[in-house]
């Protein structure tokens, strides 16, 4: 398959992916709140115990996706994210949502970083990964807006049950399209000793991120920033609830309007940070700007005397601090290791923000709970101020 072909395909994956994935957590976040009728704390707890089980798990699947196969990490990501989606739809009681919402953080675990190395093996330019890495990030961007007007409209049209349930069949039938369709023909498996092959792609793994200080200075970032997504992701549906969303025609069409909005800012961001990726220093600059520019939104998140105003907050983190910082960090990292390590050293980074969200996120949430989630929301707003500060540094 020509280089021209694996990028293509790459990025049609990853819109397509989106179309799926992102109408399901569009639908599931007024689920969880509206039909489930969790509380804040128990929003947290869910996303916490699944970031406990994927803590665990992330480094045992990336060092697989670096010893058996890229493609099949991926076959078995869509097959947990599948499954866990579709039971999601059927049941409201919290114990089964945490244990759903447990397998779908198992299932990441087994795509954070296995993507990546399977299309810059596949591509083997690296003079252009990063430009294919950041377009995929804005056919992602289109398929979350296809996605998230696709499901909103059959969540309305339907009930938000049977949509979730439509994009959690739709995720099982894309690993059979991976399966078939996606080639490996540059990954060679270590087929022989591989507990002792994967043991040393760990240490070696480990030994060049703690080696590299740009890298080291991403892992703590990434550990700030994530224990604030945690509490924004889980939250800023409820607190918009709670400061009077509007309920007509139906509040499914406001989150969906919403969700558009943030999308069509990050696209647009997207864009502009395409055309200057691979300038000197940009990953670094482009990095601190959206964090500083995320704790910005987050203390507007959390003061806003209504939901209007919290919304222009939930746009600044959610439409342009959040996907610019994922997708630098993504490409920073990739530059900055090689490729018999590169699943490994992208989990590395998959485990700081599972740390970052099993610790500060909880901490947060405990926080939301003997206060409120103001509080919660202004101090996410610190960390992320805080993370900028890290990653500015020399």
């Amino acid at each position: 398959m020509s280089h021209r072909d694996v990028a293509a395909l790459y990025v049609s994956w990853k819109g397509v992916f989106a179309i799926f994935h992102r109408g399901y957590w569009l639908v599931a976040s007024l689920y969880l709140v509206l039909d489930a009728n969790l509380t804040g704390f128990e929003l947290v707890t869910i996303g916490v115990a699944q970031s406990a089980l994927a803590l665990v798990s992330e480094i045992p699947a990336g060092v697989i996706a670096d010893t058996v196969s890229r493609k099949g990490s991926l076959v078995i990501a869509h097959v947990f994210m599948g499954t866990a989606i579709i039971v999601t739809g059927t049941v409201t009681a919290f114990p089964a949502l945490v244990a759903t919402q447990m397998l779908w953080g198992l299932a990441w675990t087994f795509v954070s970083g296995a993507d990546v190395a399977w299309v810059t093996d596949e591509l083997d330019d690296r003079q252009r990964i990063d430009r294919v890495l950041t377009r995929a990030a804005r056919w992602e961007a289109v398929g979350s807006a296809v996605g998230l007007i696709v499901f909103g409209s059959l969540a309305w049209a339907a009930d938000r049950a049977t949509s979730i349930i439509v994009a959690g069949s739709a995720i099982l039938l894309l690993s059979a399209l991976v399966g078939l369709g996606f080639p490996e023909q540059r990954f060679t498996p270590t087929r022989t000793r591989q507990r002792t092959a994967a043991m040393v792609i760990l240490r070696n793994g480990v030994r060049l991120a703690r080696s590299d200080a740009a890298i080291v200075r991403v892992l703590v970032a990434t550990f700030l920033v994530n224990g604030a997504a945690e509490v924004f992701g889980r939250l800023y549906a409820k607190r918009l609830v709670t400061l009077g969303w509007p309920q007509h025609p139906n509040p499914i069409f406001w989150y969906t309007a919403l969700g558009l909005a943030m999308l069509l800012t990050g696209g647009l961001v997207l864009r502009l940070v395409e055309a200057r990726i691979n300038g000197l220093d940009i990953a670094r600059r482009s990095y601190t700007g959206a964090a500083a520019l995320g704790s910005v939104g987050l203390f507007v998140l959390a003061h806003a005397p209504n939901s209007a105003t919290a919304s222009v907050g939930v746009l600044l983190v959610g439409g342009v601090s959040l996907t610019v910082i994922r997708l630098v960090g993504t490409v920073w990292v990739n530059r900055r290791t090689t490729n018999e390590l590169r699943a490994t050293v992208h989990s590395l980074v998959a485990q700081a923000e599972y740390l970052g969200e099993v610790t500060l996120g909880l901490t947060l949430a405990l926080i939301a709970r003997a206060t409120t989630t103001s509080v919660a929301f202004t101090g996410a707003a610190i960390l992320m101020l805080t993370a900028a500060g890290v990653v500015l540094r020399h």
